[in-house]
């Protein structure tokens, strides 16, 4: 006890207070304008860290962390541009809030439940993490590729209402996560001698196009309601109905966070789709969902900032980075003699982790507060005139799609998916469905064709193996649950 009081001692002191503001207040900054990303941040100051005391360091560039991914779902509820591609799922319920006036509910709730989805994996990585790192080191091929095929059936769940034109949606993702170089045997694959494919489309200009260039195409002609100033002032937090509706929203999206952000090579845009999807099954109003409610912007702001703690589990006990992120975080360790490991939690290393726990921890209140406080000025973005606001989402979505590789094709490729995004809203073809594709397209491919080379091309083997069994079952019953429903109602229609 008397340690743990000296690590929060530490990690209270001006310096790391001061870093750990900047850095969350940077990293809000990072994620809210598109194209910038939590990955651009840390590697930017890692080499700063050199001169830092190593827990004030690792302070900063968590602060970073943390702030970004919560920042991505400012630019996705105001302007319909996730920010990073964790933010994704929250255009679907943010967005249309902030049309219906709701913007500083949605930013509030999504600040809110970003603090409660990074506080719960900062308390499970300081308490679980040596045993989580085990347990994620029995996710073979067969169990990725399970994992990949119960996201993929969120495309059935986000297609309800058109069956049909989301599966279209979903198989056109698929398609274009085939391009680039082959994940087994590295062949080039539709990539017609172009250089620049060859690590396949890049995500972020992708999701610039569908999301972001579409909607400035879309508010040069159609009007779009920002609701009255009495509205945008309205309340901040969700009442107390709210809150005690989601109270088990919290709780499987926190969760679902931890897990997928401690498998290496998942993500927070993974976990966020399937937290959005499983409070959307288990929803009694699963209907309203897309339509702007707070329960979507709770599972998808709460996974996504669960993922933070997370990743971090197998970077620090075992060394294997859960991301692109964690991974920046070993050079930040590597630069003072920290190597990760079990020895990390262990003699004089102990302290240092201690206080860089508790300094997350820090880091996620700050970013409440920020969050809150600057609620009713990120609103205000709402009330531009339609061509300066259009203008201002074109330039941020040039320069964050040029700013990932420094290189004007992402920009081409931006403004190509903008016109395909367009193209979708005006045939009514969900976009989400796509997305979803285009991110767990590779996951899957690579999974299953890694566990055929295992077994000699048997498929049984995604079935003998309890993980990968249990996911396949999950995600055969989230698929039929919403035929099943479609089924009955359009047996009372016709009755």
């Amino acid at each position: 006890m008397e340690s743990i009081l000296q690590a929060l001692l530490a990690a209270l002191s001006p310096s790391n207070l001061l870093m750990a503001l900047l850095g969350t207040a940077g990293g809000i900054i990072i994620g809210a304008i598109p194209g910038l990303s939590a990955n651009m941040g840390v590697a930017l100051l890692v080499p700063f860290t050199f001169v830092m005391e190593p827990e004030t360091g690792l302070i900063m560039l968590g602060g970073i962390y943390v702030g970004a991914i919560y920042g991505g779902s400012i630019a996705a509820i105001l302007i319909n541009a996730p920010g990073t591609p964790s933010a994704a799922a929250t255009t679907f319920d943010g967005y249309p809030m902030a049309q219906k006036g709701e913007a500083r509910l949605a930013l509030g709730t999504a600040t809110l439940s970003s603090a409660i989805g990074g506080i719960f994996s900062v308390i499970v990585l300081a308490l679980f993490a040596p045993f989580l790192a085990k347990q994620a080191l029995r996710f073979g091929p067969p169990e990725y590729f399970a994992l990949a095929f119960f996201g993929l059936t969120i495309i059935v769940s986000l297609s309800e209402n058109n069956m049909i034109k989301g599966l279209i949606s979903g198989v056109f993702g698929l398609l274009l996560a085939t391009i680039g170089m082959d994940p087994v045997e590295g062949a080039m694959r539709f990539t017609y001698g172009n250089i620049n494919l060859i690590s396949g489309i890049a995500l972020v200009p992708l999701l610039i196009g569908l999301f972001s260039i579409c909607e400035a195409f879309m508010l040069g002609t159609t009007k779009v309601s920002k609701g009255s100033l009495a509205e945008i002032k309205g309340r901040l937090l969700p009442n107390r109905e709210e809150i005690k509706r989601n109270m088990g929203n919290f709780t499987v999206s926190s969760i679902i966070g931890t897990i997928v952000g401690i498998l290496p090579g998942a993500g927070a845009s993974v976990a966020s789709f399937v937290a959005y999807n499983e409070a959307k099954r288990m929803s009694k109003r699963s209907h309203e969902f897309g339509t702007g409610i707070v329960d979507g912007i709770v599972a998808s702001e709460t996974s996504n900032n669960a993922c933070v703690g997370g990743s971090l589990v197998p970077l620090l006990t075992l060394g294997i980075p859960g991301n692109a992120v964690s991974a920046l975080f070993i050079g930040a360790l590597l630069i003072h003699g920290l190597k990760p490991g079990p020895d990390l939690f262990s003699g004089a290393n102990e302290k240092i982790m201690t206080v860089f726990f508790f300094g997350l921890f820090i880091a996620n209140v700050l970013m409440l507060i920020l969050g809150l406080a600057g609620a009713g000025l990120f609103a205000k973005v709402l009330f531009l005139p339609q061509p300066i606001l259009a203008t201002y989402i074109l330039v941020l979505c040039v320069s964050g799609s040029f700013a990932i590789n420094n290189n004007m094709f992402d920009v081409g490729v931006m403004f190509l998916f903008g016109l395909a995004g367009l193209l979708f809203k005006l045939l009514k073809i969900p976009a989400s469905p796509a997305v979803l594709g285009i991110i767990l397209g590779p996951m899957a491919e690579t999974g299953l064709r890694q566990s055929l080379l295992m077994s000699n091309g048997n498929p049984l083997i995604l079935f003998t193996r309890p993980i990968s069994f249990f996911f396949i079952a999950v995600g055969v019953a989230s698929m039929a649950a919403p035929l099943l429903r479609n089924y009955k109602n359009n047996k009372k229609a016709n009755a």
